[in-house]
C-alpha cells in the first residue's frame, strides 16, 4: 500500500430510503488502506444497510460510495472482485466438507483451480481448520462455521473484507478466540477489515470507529481519542478519614470530591498520574483506591443520550 493508494472505503452523503422511511441518513466516511474500521451501534441503527451499499447489494437513494476508487454503483462487478463478505447469518452449506466449500467459492470467482486448492490449504492452516479440511460442515461448531466463513470471504485475495456483526451468537471465549484469528489475518493477508458490531469489547479492538445511531454517524476516531474527549477518568477513594480526605483534596489539591460507595469519588484529567501523589501527600491513610476510564459505553451515553447497553434488540435497518 502507497501514500497515493485511494480509501479502502469513501462515502459521502450516503442515503438509503425504504418504502418512506429513512434508513441511512447522508454518511460520510473515509477508510484508508489496512485499517481496522468499525461500526458501532445498536441494532437497527442502519450498520448492515450502508454495508449493503458498500457491498453492491443496495443502491444508494442519495450520495456516492467508492471501494478503492471504484464507484459501488457505476462499477459493482469490479468492486465485488475486491471485496469479501461475512453475513450476519452462517451461509456456508452443511453438506459440503469445508475444503469444498472454499473450492466451490473459488469457482464463482474464477480462480484457477491449482491456485484455489493452494489458497484453500493456506487459509485453513490461517484459521486453526487444516485438520478438518475434509469434515462436513454440520459437524463444525458455530465458532468454526464463522472461521470458514472468513477464509472464504478472503479465498479470492479481497482487498478490502467486510464482516457484518461476525461475533453475533457466540460465547464470550468463542469470540475472544475469533478475534486472535483475525488480528492474524490483518497481518498476514494484509487486507482492510470493516466490521459492524454492537459489543463495545470488539470496537476496542479496532484502530477506528464510528458511532452510527439512527442512520446517522455521530461521531468517529480512535477509541482512545473518542473516550478522552468525554471526559476525565475518575478515582474512587476510600481512606480511614473520608471526611477529612475530601476536605484535604478540595482544600489543598483544589479537587472536588464527591461521595460515593464506600468512599469519595474525584475527577481529574489523568488517574494514573494523580494516584501516586494523591496516595503519598494526603495526609490520610487510603485504604483502597481505583481508577476508572471512560468507557465506549460512555462515549455512546454522550453522543446519543443513552446506553449502548441498554438499546433494544430490534432488527436491524
Amino acid at each position: 500500500m502507497t501514500d497515493t493508494a485511494p480509501p479502502a472505503v469513501l462515502a459521502r452523503g450516503l442515503r438509503k430510503t425504504y418504502a418512506g422511511v429513512a434508513a441511512v441518513r447522508g454518511i460520510d466516511l473515509t477508510v484508508p488502506p489496512g485499517e481496522t474500521f468499525a461500526f458501532l451501534g445498536p441494532n437497527g441503527a442502519g450498520k448492515s444497510t450502508t454495508i449493503a451499499i458498500l457491498t453492491t447489494l443496495a443502491r444508494p437513494t442519495a450520495g456516492r460510495a467508492e471501494i478503492a476508487g471504484l464507484d459501488v454503483t457505476r462499477h459493482p462487478a469490479q468492486v465485488r472482485r475486491r471485496i469479501g463478505l461475512v453475513f450476519q447469518d452462517l451461509t456456508v452449506d452443511p453438506e459440503l466438507t469445508a475444503e469444498e466449500n472454499l473450492l466451490f467459492h473459488a469457482h464463482l470467482y474464477g480462480v484457477p483451480h491449482r491456485q484455489a486448492r493452494t489458497r484453500a490449504a493456506e487459509l485453513l492452516g490461517l484459521i486453526g481448520l487444516a485438520d478438518r479440511r475434509r469434515s462436513l460442515v454440520r459437524t463444525f461448531s458455530g465458532g468454526m462455521k464463522r472461521r470458514l466463513e472468513i477464509a472464504r470471504g478472503l479465498l479470492h485475495t479481497p482487498h478490502l473484507l467486510f464482516l457484518d456483526e461476525p461475533t453475533i451468537g457466540l460465547d464470550p471465549q468463542t469470540r475472544i478466540h475469533l478475534w486472535d484469528h483475525l488480528h492474524q489475518v490483518r497481518r498476514e493477508a494484509r487486507t482492510t477489515l470493516f466490521l459492524t458490531t454492537h459489543y463495545l469489547d470488539e470496537a476496542e479492538q479496532c484502530d477506528r470507529i464510528a458511532i452510527i445511531d439512527h442512520g446517522r454517524i455521530v461521531a468517529q476516531g480512535t477509541p482512545a481519542a473518542l473516550k478522552a474527549a468525554v471526559g476525565d477518568d475518575t478515582i474512587h477513594l476510600h481512606t480511614a478519614d473520608d471526611h477529612a480526605a475530601r476536605r484535604a483534596l478540595e482544600e489543598r489539591f483544589g479537587l472536588h470530591a464527591g461521595p460515593a460507595p464506600g468512599g469519595l469519588r474525584v475527577h481529574v484529567s489523568d488517574g494514573a498520574a494523580t494516584v501516586p501523589w494523591l496516595c503519598t501527600e494526603l495526609g490520610v491513610p487510603v485504604i483502597s483506591v481505583t481508577v476508572t476510564r471512560p468507557s465506549l459505553d460512555d462515549v455512546f451515553l454522550h453522543h446519543t443520550g443513552r446506553s449502548m447497553r441498554d438499546t433494544g434488540n430490534d432488527t436491524e435497518a
